[in-house]
């Protein structure tokens, strides 16, 4: 059982928008993959459910069954998400968020054993907007060279959408770019794809799903996993993924966001992470 306050536990559950069930933005699938793919745990198990169904209920029984270091890992994993969907769909960050941000670091490092440190040793995400990446040829990525043309058409589409300011434009090829990347690598390297303990298996028969059943979240946590994408490209391509899903109009609706020029071009930092990062480790 993890050593949190009731005053600590008020002060996540404001910051991870708790309030009426919710952890963040997570849908119920999405939450689920999260909390696997970090700790190998099913969070729908039902020791989970003793409070209630919800997401929040369910994180809360969470902090209270598992232990210090697995807790603090994952509100500073949840501090990541939230810094993440902030600055993705460019929404002011408060003085009360960030006081609030900063009493979370310091609740997650304490039960790592870190005292009285209120950043990060990992990565920020500024840090990674802030880093330079140079587009690499995708012929180094060994993929089907009628594949290549196709992809280097819609990078060539992605620039031309930053400069006209098309910013969704932009976010859906982003994410459209990226899958096709990953699938093209997959399949070159089938044997390891399937073979990696994470990757989606049919239920039933427990086989290992075609990779045309795979989503762009599958192919980013198995390229992760193993070690083709690094761990700050991981994250942010999953929220580089979410907002790619707006091409469904209801699912923009029901978000109620419209991603702006600066969304636009984090998505094309990430997607120029990627690259790089797996033109290196291919």
């Amino acid at each position: 059982m993890a050593k949190l306050k009731e005053t600590e536990k008020l002060i996540l559950e404001r910051l991870f928008g708790m309030e009426g069930g919710y952890v963040l933005d997570f849908s119920n699938p999405k939450f689920q993959q999260f909390i696997f793919n970090t700790f190998k745990v099913d969070i729908y198990n039902s020791k989970y459910s003793v409070y209630g169904d919800s997401k929040a209920k369910r994180l809360r029984a969470f902090w209270d069954l598992e232990n210090n270091q697995t807790v603090g890992k994952l509100i500073l994993e949840l501090i990541e998400v939230w810094e993440t969907e902030k600055t993705l769909k460019n929404e002011k960050i408060t003085e009360n968020d960030k006081s609030l941000k900063a009493k979370a670091i310091i609740i997650g490092n304490k039960l790592l054993g870190i005292q009285n440190q209120t950043t990060r040793k990992e990565e920020t995400l500024d840090d990674f907007l802030n880093k330079d990446f140079e587009i690499v040829s995708l012929e180094k990525l060994k993929i089907d060279t009628s594949v290549i043309n196709i992809l280097d058409s819609r990078i060539l589409e992605i620039k031309n959408s930053i400069r006209s300011k098309s910013a969704l434009s932009c976010v859906i090829l982003c994410g459209s770019v990226l899958e096709g990347i990953l699938l093209g690598i997959a399949s070159n390297k089938m044997r390891e794809f399937n073979q990696c303990e994470i990757s989606p298996k049919d239920r039933k028969t427990t086989k290992v799903l075609p990779f045309n059943e795979w989503s762009l979240s599958n192919f980013i946590d198995v390229s992760h996993n193993l070690g083709l994408l690094g761990l700050d490209v991981k994250k942010y391509s999953h929220s580089m993924r979410d907002f790619r899903n707006y091409i469904h109009p209801y699912q923009q609706m029901a978000s109620r966001f419209n991603p702006d020029i600066e969304t636009a071009k984090i998505s094309w930092q990430v997607l120029k992470a990627a690259i790089t990062h797996l033109s290196k480790n291919v």
